[in-house]
């Protein structure tokens, strides 16, 4: 294995660390490994820190290659609590505003999402790396600055619903994307859809491309799986 010359892992990111905390570990473990002060490496997709699942490393050379990887399909399974907005669309934030769901139904749902399949616009989150003027837009937020971003056009393959709890008002859904869709944004425009509100509980990144999360490599496990590996000079 030449990471040099440049290689493609996979890794299952954990809940509650950032795309870039990973990537920071990973890479002083690889470096540690070539037993070089700072070896080449990017990712290809952030994950949200609560989010979890599969994030593309790249090495080298393979750096090259992030925004082929980042145009590539992905795949999430989300859960969502209906009746209720948090200023995040997630759980980063507490709830801010409840609305009525007894008129929910499985059925509603299920037509709901439909409308969510093939070219949509989607609004990004307030809460997100998007620029404004230069500066990201949860810096802004952080700091008490209006935030207002522009709708952008986005691919929606497919939408499942895998769950739904009329009781406790959550469900769940695997989504199948292009590049650039927030599922935390797809979740607060279901919800006002179903004439309510949702944020998202829960958010696994399940493939990207033909890379899957049951083939990925967790943190627990990387330090062994480097110490298994034949580095080329």
């Amino acid at each position: 294995m030449n990471f040099n010359e440049g290689v493609i892992i996979s890794i299952d990111k954990p809940y509650r660390m950032s795309s870039f905390g990973a990537l920071a570990h990973i890479r002083f473990l690889v470096s540690r490994k070539m037993k070089v002060k700072r070896v080449k490496m990017g990712h290809a997709g952030t994950l949200d820190p609560l989010a979890t699942g599969v994030l593309l490393l790249c090495t080298g050379k393979a750096t090259k290659q992030i925004d082929q990887l980042q145009a590539h399909t992905k795949e999430y399974v989300a859960t969502m609590k209906l009746g209720a907005t948090t200023a995040s669309y997630d759980r980063e934030h507490t709830v801010n505003f409840t609305f009525p769901t007894r008129h929910i139904t499985r059925q509603l749902v299920e037509q709901t999402l439909t409308a969510f399949v093939g070219d949509i616009m989607q609004v990004p989150p307030e809460f997100s790396a998007c620029k404004v003027d230069g500066k990201r837009a949860y810096t802004l937020m952080r700091k008490g600055r209006d935030v207002e971003l522009k709708a952008k056009p986005v691919r929606i393959d497919e939408i499942e619903l895998l769950e739904f709890d009329s009781d406790n008002m959550t469900m769940a859904i695997r989504v199948v994307c292009g590049k650039g869709t927030y599922i935390r944004a797809l979740a607060r425009d279901i919800g006002a859809a179903l004439g309510s509100g949702a944020f998202l509980t829960s958010l696994r990144r399940t493939r990207v491309g033909e890379y899957r999360v049951e083939d990925s490599i967790t943190l627990d496990d990387f330090p062994q799986w480097l110490d298994s590996q034949v580095l080329e000079k």
